[in-house]
């Protein structure tokens, strides 16, 4: 099939709402009816008012252009055949033998699995891991099948979903490295336990750190951060986009499992193919962004923000997450690489200023897996087709020179660099702390396994040295309520905060929730929280996906290019309830701001000091004694989407208040649980 070549034209920007003095663009937006058809040079399929298009994407890094079948919503393809990595063996064995050590594996599990003479479910797990540990150490191949077997046999999820979890395509092969590299009876077996079911085992507390020889050199005295130069520039901020190009119009957007607004989802009960709530054009709540509402944000941007014409962005940060959250049979290297370039393409086109970015846990496949150097052989490297493939895209477009582009390429994605105005900016990989990248079980007593914070510590003392400011950006938050991250990890980055701030460090920023959230990072591992101990604050950004139960946004800050603090921070977001009722030939969907931070909370803080972590810290400590703060913050968290549970009553308003103070999972962990996220009902405990 031939690609259809389209005219470059540029969407012509209308505004629904006059510029107001208090905000830096116009008030609202509303998008052009059509699909800006420029926005690619050619199409498989091209754009039409009542489905996506599919543009013909040539990747000059890959010198291939994607097939149509990789993004075709009628043809998802359902088997992965990538490279697959198991670890080498320690024998080589007949098959008789590895038939017969996989029939023996199966008989003790089983058994291990049904006996009731061992009283502790954390004793038997590691045990029947110390079983697979020998077929992944001299059958490593079988593994995968065995996994399926066991979990089919025993009914611990459904028949299809244990294919998904453990065929070796999947994460089958993944957990056989596992296996054969982590100590199953030691601490690596208590987290794989407690990961595969709390049941299991309970979650292992931090472990001891030495700070011993940490640092190169002692904190200086009375170190503080810089003053503020008075002269401001706009920087944005954008977060999981999560990129859709097989979404489908019209399809059901109100499916029982899996991602939404497919062909092939459907609502419980219903046949394939009968739709109870069809799929808006522009996305939906429970679905990731189509093209169409992807195209709208990037074209709100610029009059939102004021940016348009001789003003432009000074730069931007994206903080991870560009692929949609198909399911591991769904996903490749070909579509990771294919979303990659896409959204990194239109960055380019509509933002113009020089983007940072991070890697995100979606942004790897198989999803959230990334593995560290250290792995024995080929396992050690099994990723660098990423980092090799986004290095060489950021350098590509200018964002990075080829220095930090080969930096980017050894450090898993993760790279430092001085921007035009002086600033350092560090990104992480910050998989290598997320809980869900299995391969983060082996040695779980070394906080640093990757030695991505060892970079991270030689980047901050360099920065030290040289009296530059930093931003870090990363992906996977390092605290909030404690879920997402490792103890151990976050503890050692807490630490790297605390000695780095307030003099080097200026801001922090992740991603991955969707949600509008901040995290404070205190002195002394937060053990007194005030506004004498206040050091950095972490910034999470809204997401431009509406997954779930969220609206579209993203936001905008005003900063000082001496200090690098940021004096204004301005949200904005498209209301996913209202695209239902689109009429799209005639109109798109609507930008709006949201709120602009300095101003929401009325709390009383001087013009000339930046929304630091003491700011924040002056917020809570208003919470705390007038509820109300903390409504508006719980509202914001979802970007005012309809679907927002409210925060009333003093528990949830508790639980916000520590969560906001919890920089790591240490911190976060200990907080009342049940309110950290806006995307469902709140679900405490019971007592």
């Amino acid at each position: 099939m031939a690609a259809l070549a389209v005219p470059f034209l540029r969407p012509v920007l209308t505004a629904t709402q006059q510029t107001s003095a208090s905000i830096p663009g116009i008030s609202a937006y509303t998008v052009t009816a059509g699909f800006p058809a420029s926005a690619f040079p050619t199409y498989w399929e091209a754009p039409v008012e009542t489905q996506e298009p599919q543009p013909a994407l040539y990747d000059p890094v890959l010198n291939i252009t994607f097939p149509l079948n990789l993004t075709n919503p009628n043809t998802i393809p359902t088997i992965d055949n990538d490279p697959i990595y198991y670890p080498p063996p320690l024998a080589n064995i007949s098959n008789s033998s590895t038939a017969a050590l996989l029939q023996t594996a199966f008989t003790n599990i089983s058994r291990i699995i049904e006996s009731n003479s061992t009283p502790s479910n954390c004793t038997r797990c590691m045990a029947a891991l110390s079983v697979g540990k020998t077929v992944a150490q001299y059958a490593p191949e079988s593994v995968p099948g065995l996994l399926v077997t066991l979990c089919q046999t025993f009914r611990f999820s459904s028949n299809a979903t244990c294919v998904e979890n453990y065929a070796a395509g999947s994460f089958g092969a993944i957990w056989t490295q596992v296996l054969a590299l982590a100590n199953v009876t030691g601490l690596d077996g208590q987290y794989i336990c407690n990961d595969l079911s709390s049941t299991f085992c309970p979650a292992p507390k931090t472990s001891p750190l030495n700070v011993t020889g940490l640092f190169p050199k002692p904190k200086p005295k009375n170190a503080c951060a810089p003053k503020a130069s008075g002269k401001r520039v706009k920087v944005l901020h954008l977060s999981d986009f999560h990129l859709d190009p097989r979404y489908s119009a019209a399809s059901e957007a109100n499916c029982s499992a899996g991602l939404c607004c497919r062909t092939n989802a459907h609502a419980t009960g219903d046949v394939v193919g009968q739709v109870t709530v069809p799929a808006p054009l522009y996305g939906s709540f429970k679905c990731d962004t189509p093209y169409y509402l992807g195209l709208a944000a990037l074209q709100a941007i610029a009059p939102l923000t004021g940016t348009h014409g001789n003003s432009s962005v000074a730069w931007t940060v994206y903080t991870g997450d560009l692929v949609s959250h198909d399911t591991q049979n769904q996903l490749s290297r070909a579509y990771t690489e294919y979303t990659e370039l896409s959204v990194y393409d239109l960055f380019k086109e509509y933002i113009g200023s020089p983007v940072f970015a991070v890697l995100g846990n979606h942004d790897s496949n198989p999803e959230a897996i990334d593995a560290p150097h250290s792995l024995p052989g080929p396992l050690g490297q099994q990723f660098s087709w990423n980092y090799d493939h986004v290095a060489s895209l950021w350098q590509q477009n200018g964002w990075i020179n080829s220095t930090t582009a080969s930096e980017a390429r050894l450090h898993y994605g993760a790279y430092s660099a001085l921007n035009q105005y002086g600033l350092r900016i560090i990104t992480l990989n910050t998989d290598f702390w997320y809980r869900s990248n299995f391969l983060n079980y082996i040695n779980t007593s070394n906080p640093d396994v990757s030695g991505m914070l060892h970079f991270l510590i030689e980047e901050l003392q360099a920065a030290e040295d040289a009296k530059e400011r930093v931003w870090i950006l990363g992906h996977v938050l390092t605290g909030w309520d404690g879920s997402n991250p490792l103890l151990n990890p976050t503890n050692l980055f807490y630490q790297i905060v605390d000695r780095y701030s307030p003099h080097v460090i200026a801001n922090i920023f992740f991603g991955h929730t969707h949600e509008d959230q901040v995290m404070i990072y205190y002195a002394n591992n937060g053990t007194v929280q005030t506004s004498e101990n206040a050091l950095t604050l972490g910034w999470m950004g809204p997401s431009v996906t509406p997954l779930t139960n969220l609206n579209s946004g993203f936001r905008m800050y005003e900063v000082d290019t001496g200090s690098f603090e940021i004096y204004e921070a301005y949200t904005w977001f498209s209301n996913v309830s209202s695209f239902p009722n689109l009429n799209v030939s005639k109109t798109g969907p609507t930008y709006q701001i949201e709120y602009s931070t300095r101003e929401a909370y009325n709390i009383s803080w001087p013009e000339a000091s930046p929304l630091d972590a003491k700011y924040w810290q002056a917020v809570t400590e208003a919470m705390e004694t007038d509820i109300t703060l903390v409504e508006k913050f719980n509202t914001f968290q979802g970007k005012s989407s309809v679907l927002t549970p409210n925060c009333t009553n003093q528990a949830c308003a508790k639980a916000k208040i520590c969560y906001m103070r919890s920089g790591s999972a240490v911190l976060g962990r200990q907080c009342p649980q049940g309110y950290a996220s806006v995307q469902s009902a709140f679900k405490p405990p019971s007592t």
